[in-house]
């Protein structure tokens, strides 16, 4: 029931609710880089609410930094806590200080941590036993599936926020009974959700299944880009490569887990003849997240003739096979240390029905996509735009949601 002096975050389903707060980093007009926060269509300028004496303390201070890491490095209890300041300041009844505040459609966001490490996941079990099918109909998943949340190391230099358009790369792949190095044909999107880590655990010193949860420090959205001509090719034994490391997208402003605890839910059951969960990564309490995720295509043609975004996918984060606290627990399982501000990707977030696919490869599966202008896809073309959206739902809470993820396909260079 809580609401905010600043008006615009009382709207039926914002994004940016009092209950939301996410971080974030951004420029006003001709000002230098900042930490800030989402409220309703307004920032929060953490900088001036300092200097103002409207916010204290060493985790506010962090929080105005131009990167999220200081912050993220200091754990959760400390953004707990600056999260509760940052409620008392902007709840209604409180003064108002409008002052703090900056129009976000006036701002610059901008990649919210310096990104030190990426590693990306494959939790989804209907992805994996889809694409799986091409390989092996008998036997699609991998041969651990079941035993660990699969995960290869992916490329952190070239982590964007959302908006950095995407250039369509040259790469070998196979073609016409033999091999060329030529722009890609199979540009594709991969709908995840991308986790922040707070804290760091020193070198051999594994994070267990009982404070996993307290690794994550929030959450956003990622688009995991995906090559899948070249994919297919290099991955043969060592996995995707250049394929992926192109470029990988972020919403920039970073949900909070203290924003998710109304909408954490049980982890769905094992099927009948599954194995049980490892001991390691075995947990009772209920990490699975109750977010419906979005990917929607925006053609040249729609834009020119003003039709909004198709939404191709509506996929459930609940219904991954492993949670985001196991892939923790997983990740540190040999002692290797996550530090604050590491990106850890969901792998892509695709539910078992219909219309649940969450990339082109799969929903191809069933045929081409048809779009509200007339055109079909099977894979993206050149300026075609990429934009994610998910919202959090549970009974009895205020529904939040995380913006943005957005992208579009650049040309290919002539050579």
């Amino acid at each position: 029931m809580l609401r905010s002096w600043v008006n615009s975050a009382n709207a039926a389903d914002h994004d940016f609710p009092i209950q939301n707060l996410p971080f974030g980093v951004f420029t006003p007009a001709g000002e230098a880089l900042r930490g800030g926060v989402a409220i309703g269509d307004k920032v929060l300028d953490i900088a001036a609410a300092l200097a103002a004496g409207r916010l204290r303390g060493v985790a506010a201070q962090a929080a105005a930094q131009p990167t999220l890491n200081g912050l993220m490095a200091m754990g959760r209890d400390a953004s707990a806590e600056l999260r509760a300041q940052l409620t008392a300041l902007l709840a209604e009844g409180s003064a108002p200080a409008p002052e703090l505040l900056h129009d976000r459609a006036a701002v610059t966001m901008h990649l919210p941590v310096e990104v030190r490490n990426f590693s990306d996941f494959m939790a989804s079990r209907p992805h994996c036993a889809r694409l799986g099918r091409a390989r092996n109909p008998d036997n699609p998943l991998p041969p651990a599936f079941h035993h660990l949340p699969v995960a290869y190391h992916s490329r952190a230099s070239s982590v964007r926020a959302s908006g950095t358009d995407v250039r369509r790369p040259w790469g070998q792949y196979a073609q016409d009974n033999g091999v060329v190095f030529a722009p890609t044909n199979a540009m594709d999107f991969e709908l995840e959700m991308a986790i922040w880590i707070a804290e760091e655990n020193a070198l051999g010193e594994p994070t267990p299944i009982t404070r996993a949860d307290r690794r994550i420090f929030g959450v956003g959205l990622l688009n995991d880009w995906s090559v899948r001509d070249v994919q297919r090719y290099e991955m043969p034994p060592l996995g995707p490569f250049l394929g992926k490391s192109l470029l990988t997208s972020v919403s920039p402003w970073v949900v909070t887990m203290e924003a998710m605890e109304p909408f954490m839910a049980p982890l769905p059951p094992r099927l009948p003849g599954d194995p049980p969960c490892p001991a390691h990564l075995d947990t009772a309490r209920p990490d699975a997240l109750r977010v419906t995720m979005r990917a929607a295509i925006q053609t040249p043609r729609m834009a020119a003739a003003g039709i909004a975004p198709h939404v191709v996918t509506e996929a459930p984060l609940a219904e991954m096979y492993w949670s985001l606290a196991q892939m923790i627990a997983h990740h540190t399982s040999n002692g290797c240390n996550l530090l604050p501000g590491d990106l850890l990707g969901s792998g892509t977030v695709s539910g078992a029905a219909d219309g649940q696919e969450a990339c082109l490869a799969e929903l191809l599966l069933r045929g081409p996509i048809s779009l509200p202008s007339g055109e079909t896809r099977r894979f993206l073309e050149d300026g075609d735009s990429v934009i994610f959206t998910a919202r959090a739902v549970a009974p009895g809470a205020t529904s939040i949601g995380f913006g943005e993820c957005r992208g579009t396909i650049l040309p290919a260079h002539t050579r």
